[in-house]
Formats: C-alpha cells, structure tokens, sequence
C-alpha cells in the first residue's frame, strides 16, 4: 500500500510543555486534509459568572487567579476597564510607570519560561527543560537566571509572584520604596545582555519552511511597542478604540471546544507577539531594533516558528524598558488615586504575553458589577493555529508519523498557549484514511 493510500493514526494522549488541557484532531485522506480540529475540553471556570454581584474593587483580585503565569494582564485589564466606567484615567505620572514595571517583569518570566522551558526543547531535539539541561546546562541557567529577576520585581511591585495582591483600581495598595526598585538596576542590564545573547542563539534556530499570512490584532499607542495602553488597530488597517472591541471581534460556540472561538469580521486573527512585531517593529527601543536587525529578522514575518526570536527581542525591549524605570523611580505621593463607582459601562485591553485580553464590566451606582466579559488571547488565537496546523501537516504531510507528531506539537507550542486563560488542551489524534 502506498503513503497516499494507507491509514494512519497518530495520538498523543498528553501534550507537554502547555499550559491545560485539550486535544487535536487531524483527519487526511490519502494526501488531503479532510479535518482539522483544536478541542479544548477543559471544563468551563465560570470567571465571569463569579464576577456578577461583587464589588467592582474586587475584579483585579479575582480575576488575577485565572492564570499564574499572565495574572498581572488580568489585573491590568481589569483595572483600566473599571477605571474606564468610573471616568478615570491614568496615563502619565509614577502610578502608571510602576504599572508598567510591573508588566515589564511579567512578559521577562513568561517570556523566559516559554523560550527556554518549553519552546527550546522542540528545536534542540529534547523532551523537556531537564533533559535539554544535560547538554546545555548554560542555557537553562540563563532562563532561570531571567525569571527569577521577573518574579523578584513582581514580588517588590506586586506583593508577590504569583497573583499579585497590591494591584488596586486606581494604582497600589502600597508603592515600593525607591531603594528597593533602583536597586533591581544592576541585574536588569546583566540580563539585559542575556536576552541580546538569546536572540543570538534562536535566530540560528532551524526553522520549518512555513509562512502563513493571516490579519493581526494588537493595541497601539503612539511611540511605545504595545503593552498596556493604546487603540486597537488590525493588519487590515483598522484602528478603533477599545470599546468598539465587540463591534469587530465576535466570539461563537463551536461543538468540539469548551472555550469560544473569536473572528475579525467573520475571519481569524493573530493576536501576540508576531502580530505585536508586525505592526508595531518600528516602535521597539533601538537596542531591540538592533537585535532584531542583526538577527535578520523583518516586518513583516509570517512564519510562526520564529515566533521564539520575536518573544526573544520583546525580553531585550521589556528588559531595556525596565532598566530605564528603575532608574528614575520616585516614590508617589500617594500609590493611587481614589475612584468613586458610578453606573456606567468600562472596557480595558492589554497585551498579555500571549496578545491581547480585553475585559468589559458594567456596574452600578455603588459599584456592584453587573456583567462582565473576558477574552483572553489563546482563545482568540485558536483559529489560527488550527490553520497554522493545517499548513504545517500540508508542508510535512510526507514525513513519518512521530514527526509529523512532534512538528504539530511543535507548531501548537509556537503560540504558547495558555489554555487555562481560555479553558485547556492534551491529546493529539491523526486520522488517516
């Protein structure tokens, strides 16, 4: 029987180096892909449900443990949304700087847990962080070295690493002391040169030869790379502002997964760091515009794999960003601004790790939040990587059946899915007939 005729099947029954639970499915018949499907079957968690009925003060907390790995985008997106509502805002001044600190350190443990930890396995031929630290000893070192300064300036900002208790609406419980944040100063330019380094090492990465050009979704602010303000704009040219979210992007319910698929005008769509490089390269500080140039990468690049070089120059912005903070930290007066509920409707977006989240809460007159809605990046993502999955079994549908297993495991691994954001993925089944 020839490959074009014969039947195969292909399973992986736990996808490694994820965040959840999940599985995919791909049908091919001969040499045509019949079916593709993502399913993430992780039961749904009701976040927005718990939110009804408690106090618009408590959605930075709540909504903070739906992830310890991005729970400082929740909380930033909670608490623009509920500012927005209350008809505050803050843009300038050492609040927001400390706001941004803080999702700097974010994208450096995220960052540097997806790069090293889980994506780095998939092209130097590992299993996992352990095994690839055998050989490579220096670079798991440099991953941990880098998320552990991240969890360090989310425990001087935040209160702590994981789950950050001193996020309020409108800016801290308690500021940091200027001593404490100036003194993160030395160890954010050493690791400032590990992340030039590591955008060294994955440009040089062996990438598969697929390039898939599909719209993007980021936030943009003028001069800054996207983080935690901004309008939204598309690769198709769209700019509109936050709260016009729903009148572009509609979530539907599809029957094979728990979380919902998001379309841009009835199409998938990018949100995360290629997209956020797409569209915003130019607004990256020179030393990452030099890294990024001098690893031959350019806007615009459709390859999903080299995804671990983009989030690479995004440590080398962040870290730069950081470096620039801290050193002309300024204790505030006050570490926030007090914000009176009012009846209204607010909406708020940040740019997780992953890509954009963006939040909506209606509240009453005392502030009891009446409706919310959240839609996380890997959900909004979901689309796209089954399509990026579709070219990837097109590209290598020849290859045996553990590799074609590993590049689809690999291809899901680009967008470093945190399936618990959208609710989680596992199994892998190929279908041949």
């Amino acid at each position: 029987m020839s490959e074009a005729q014969r039947t195969r099947t292909i399973r992986t029954d736990y996808l490694a180096r994820v965040e959840g639970e999940g599985a995919m499915y791909v049908k091919i018949d001969g040499t045509e892909i019949v079916d593709v499907k993502l399913r993430i079957y992780e039961p749904p968690r009701f976040f927005e449900a718990l939110l009804r009925g408690r106090a618009f003060t408590e959605a930075p907390d709540i909504t903070a443990r739906i992830c310890g790995i991005c729970p400082v985008a929740y909380q930033t997106s909670a608490v623009r949304a509920m500012e927005d509502a209350c008809g505050i805002t803050i843009d300038e001044g050492p609040i927001r700087d400390l706001r941004r600190l803080l999702y700097c350190a974010e994208w450096i443990e995220s960052h540097a847990l997806h790069v090293y930890m889980l994506h780095a396995p998939d092209f130097l031929g590992y299993t996992g962080a352990v095994e690839m630290a055998a050989d490579h000893r220096e670079i798991v070192e440099q991953g941990l070295r880098m998320k552990k300064l991240g969890n360090e300036i989310l425990e001087i900002v935040g209160g702590r690493a994981i789950h950050p208790i001193n996020v309020r609406v409108g800016g801290f419980y308690k500021a940091p002391a200027q001593a404490e944040v100036r003194g993160l100063r030395d160890e954010l330019q050493a690791v400032r040169e590990i992340a030039l380094d590591t955008v060294r090492w994955t440009s040089k990465l062996d990438f598969p030869d697929v390039e898939r050009e599909t719209d993007l979704l980021v936030l943009s602010h003028p001069g800054e790379y996207p983080i935690e303000r901004g309008e939204i704009v598309t690769g198709g040219g769209l700019r509109f502002p936050v709260a016009h979210f729903g009148e572009h992007v509609v979530e539907e319910h599809v029957e094979h997964s728990n979380a919902l698929h998001a379309r841009l005008h009835g199409a998938s769509y990018l949100t995360g760091p290629l997209a956020r490089f797409n569209l915003a390269a130019d607004r990256l500080r020179p030393v990452a515009q030099e890294a990024a140039r001098e690893a031959g990468l350019r806007a615009p690049t459709f390859n999903p794999f080299k995804s671990i070089i983009v989030r690479s120059v995004e440590l080398v912005e962040v870290l730069d960003e950081a470096v620039e903070l801290a050193e002309r930290y300024e204790e505030p007066d006050a570490p926030f601004v007090d914000v009176q509920p009012r009846r209204g409707v607010g909406h708020g977006a940040s740019e997780a790790p992953r890509g954009l989240l963006y939040h909506r809460y209606e509240i009453d007159d005392e502030g009891t939040i009446l409706d919310a809605q959240i839609v996380p990046p890997t959900s909004q993502n979901q689309l796209a990587i089954e399509e990026d999955l579709r070219a990837v079994v097109t590209e290598g549908i020849d290859l045996p059946d553990e590799q074609l297993r590993l590049r689809c495991e690999q291809a899901i691994r680009n967008h470093d899915p945190c399936i618990s954001c959208a609710t989680h993925f596992l199994e892998l089944t190929v279908d041949r007939s």
